[in-house]
């Protein structure tokens, strides 16, 4: 255990009595070293089914930061008040991150890698991780502590799912060289594996089964492990019918996601990341 998750526990256990001196130097700690991606919220993990594990003494340190910070108001780009352990990140000009005027917010806490841009206005919170050469979109979301990979494209209106409490919950989890389309939603820590295409429309939780046509499974979460969209997997909105009750009887149907294929070299050409746009 590091000194840094030491000391997070350890504050965070003192609940209403907790030091708030020692607890927002301990914060501004976290920040730091969320904000330099030496620490995550969550983390590749092999020996995890999903490949990922939860680290939940960053949750805890993040709760510490709201539990102790005071409300305050600043004027900048635009009007907000909010904790004052919870400021708006600032980039380095070494790392050519782009924040395109229009409305967007990133909070400290959140590692962002080099050539990323942000187009407005999206919003991204506190412990996630977003890597190199990524797009976040017009009116998209990353929530609390989730992990976006590199040379993914979140398209306009996409949301990303985050998660603080529980603590243990995994929270989204998008890997490497994924496509997310617009208006496009992956909740409740669903894992969405490397080169995987989620067209418009689409909407992942953990409790929605994805009907895999090419390899004739159905993919469900197993218990106490989030559902995974297998690498590579095209997926598209579908439908499948209600079989009994009134359901049936009505003719009605509920969303299901359908895998059609998988990535190959056309589907590569068509989700590249457009290069002259930085």
């Amino acid at each position: 255990m590091s000194d840094l998750q030491q000391r997070v526990e350890t504050l965070f256990a003192q609940g209403a009595e907790v030091d708030r001196k020692a607890a927002r130097a301990c914060v501004k700690e976290l920040r730091d070293a969320l904000s330099a991606g030496t620490v995550r919220s969550a983390e590749p993990h092999a020996a995890s089914p999903s490949g990922w594990r939860v680290n939940t003494w960053v949750k805890r340190g993040i709760l510490l930061a709201f539990r102790t910070g005071a409300i305050v108001e600043e004027e900048g780009m635009g009007y907000f008040a909010d904790k004052d352990t919870l400021p708006l990140k600032r980039f380095p000009k070494e790392n050519n991150i782009r924040v395109v005027p229009g409305g967007s917010s990133v909070r400290d806490g959140v590692y962002v890698g080099r050539n990323v841009i942000f187009m407005p206005p999206m919003y991204v919170n506190i412990g996630a991780w977003i890597g190199d050469d990524s797009l976040i979109d017009s009116h998209a979301l990353v929530g609390s502590c989730a992990q976006i990979g590199s040379r993914v494209h979140l398209s306009a209106a996409a949301q990303i799912g985050g998660v603080i409490e529980p603590v243990g919950a995994l929270p989204v989890i998008v890997e490497d060289d994924v496509l997310v389309g617009g208006n496009c939603g992956v909740y409740e820590g669903a894992v969405i594996k490397r080169r995987a295409v989620l067209a418009s429309g689409t909407v992942i939780t953990r409790s929605t089964p994805v009907y895999d046509t090419v390899h004739g499974r159905i993919i469900t979460a197993a218990a106490d492990e989030p559902l995974v969209i297998p690498e590579g997997a095209v997926v598209v909105p579908g439908t499948r019918p209600l079989t009994s009750g009134h359901g049936a009887e009505w003719g009605l149907a509920v969303a299901a996601p359908i895998i059609v294929k998988y990535r190959d070299e056309r589907t590569d050409a068509r989700t590249a990341l457009e290069q002259w746009i930085r």
